[in-house]
């Protein structure tokens, strides 16, 4: 088999002293903490689409990257070569997962006919390569927004025609993550939404979306697929609004037409940001109502008002939101996944495999500094403290639901009730917080 990354060798764990920078510092995979391996807390995948699709081109400027295996010009045999390539990748870097689009991994043909069989044949070339290399697959899902067809959405379109052929394109992705076993299926709604509201019936595009999803949980169901359905919130971009703008949109958009036990939420870092959230609070959120599955991890860049999907080298925003995955029970069927691509500048073929061991060490390291925090639980012990009162006579008599206004307001003016304040302890978190990651 051809290799595609001949001058660079399996990363191994030398220690945060090591002097090589193709090396993991604090990323041991088998090492045991808490009762599980840094591997399986982690569950970190790489995916196809930024990693072995993208070619450097952004909306000002052309492709930078050149790769030996974007050089074939038959598409189903470069296609197969990219699925060597990842694999070898993924192989070389030591990670058990990996994520695809349809089309990140297979071309589109002349036909839906066409196109099936195509991603017919990757599947079967994927197969080969995971039990060669002992890979899995945490999720798959359809690109229903790149093609032209998808121009005013997949299942929210005007035209039946185009829902029914997402319907098509979701069942064949389905049935291969399926077949691969795949822990999860993602839906993302990049053009389920609108540009303008003149042109709009919000009311229609918000059901045809809930009936497209009720369809997908159906069938799933019949086919067995035992994995989690995930839909990842995004505010905006491409569109001006998506439907699934944050992690409480979604919800209560489950919870209106009675989703909310058939999908969880796949949180991405750049996509809480750009809905100005903190991605700690898109994960609490989901964890606190119970629709928390899976993270794309990648943060964006403060001074861009775009998604960057940049590697994770923040350490206290993923300490934190770590800690938070732990506390919630840490993963299931999910994990972090490095929905991440290089600067248009990094063109070596070195450079994938450096900015994966900077992303993957700081996933490390957050984890790390996450289970001593667990295992103290300094924000766990305040909260609780800061909420004890709720849980004496009058806590527990308004929470009940056994008092009204008249009654508070007697008991306030009987009891000379004259609340004071109560120091929130903020610099002092934030320094138990940094005091974790140094």
């Amino acid at each position: 088999m051809k290799e595609y990354f001949p001058k660079l060798h399996a990363i191994p764990y030398e220690g945060p002293n090591s002097k090589k920078h193709l090396s993991f510092r604090y990323y041991d995979a088998k090492k045991k903490i808490l009762g599980k391996s840094m591997e399986e807390h982690l569950r970190i995948a790489v995916c196809f689409w930024h990693s072995f699709s993208w070619l450097g081109s952004d909306m000002f400027g052309m492709n930078t990257f050149e790769r030996p295996w974007m050089r074939e010009k038959d598409p189903m045999k470069a296609a197969l070569q990219k699925i060597e390539a990842g694999f070898e990748f993924l192989d070389k870097l030591g990670v058990k997962y990996f994520c695809f689009h349809d089309r990140d991994v297979a071309p589109e043909g002349k036909t839906f006919r066409e196109t099936k069989k195509n991603l017919e044949r990757i599947k079967d070339k994927m197969q080969e390569e995971m039990a060669r290399t002992k890979k899995e697959l945490l999720w798959g899902t359809a690109n229903l927004f790149s093609h032209p067809r998808y121009m005013a959405g997949a299942s929210t379109n005007p035209d039946p025609e185009v829902f029914a052929y997402a319907a098509a394109q979701v069942k064949l992705a389905m049935d291969v993550t399926h077949e691969l076993k795949g822990q999860n299926y993602v839906f993302w709604g990049g053009r389920e939404g609108y540009d303008t509201l003149l042109n709009t019936d919000l009311v229609r595009e918000e059901n045809q979306f809930a009936r497209f999803l009720h369809m997908a949980a159906d069938y799933k169901e019949k086919i067995g697929f035992q994995g989690t359905l995930l839909i990842e919130p995004k505010p905006r971009e491409p569109s001006t609004h998506q439907y699934d703008y944050d992690s409480a949109t979604v919800f209560a958009f489950l919870q209106k037409y009675g989703l909310e036990k058939k999908f969880k939420v796949n949180i991405e870092g750049n996509h809480a940001t750009l809905a100005g959230h903190s991605f700690a609070h898109e994960i609490a959120y989901a964890i606190a109502n119970g629709i928390f599955g899976s993270i794309d991890a990648n943060q964006g860049d403060p001074q861009l008002g775009w998604d960057t999907d940049q590697f994770p080298h923040n350490l206290q925003e993923f300490t934190y939101a770590i800690y938070l995955i732990l506390k919630g029970g840490g993963f299931r069927t999910g994990g972090l996944n490095l929905d991440t691509k290089l600067r248009r500048q990094s063109i070596d073929l070195e450079d994938l495999f450096h900015a994966h061991i900077c992303g993957i060490d700081t996933l490390a390291r957050a984890l790390i500094a996450a289970i001593e925090l667990y295992k103290k639980d300094p924000f766990g012990k305040f909260q609780k403290a800061r909420y004890a009162d709720w849980k004496r006579k009058l806590g527990k008599s308004i929470l009940s639901g056994k008092v009204d206004f008249p009654h508070l307001s007697t008991t306030v003016i009987s009891r000379n009730i004259e609340p004071r304040g109560v120091s929130g302890k903020q610099e002092l978190l934030e320094n138990i917080l940094n005091q974790a990651i140094q």
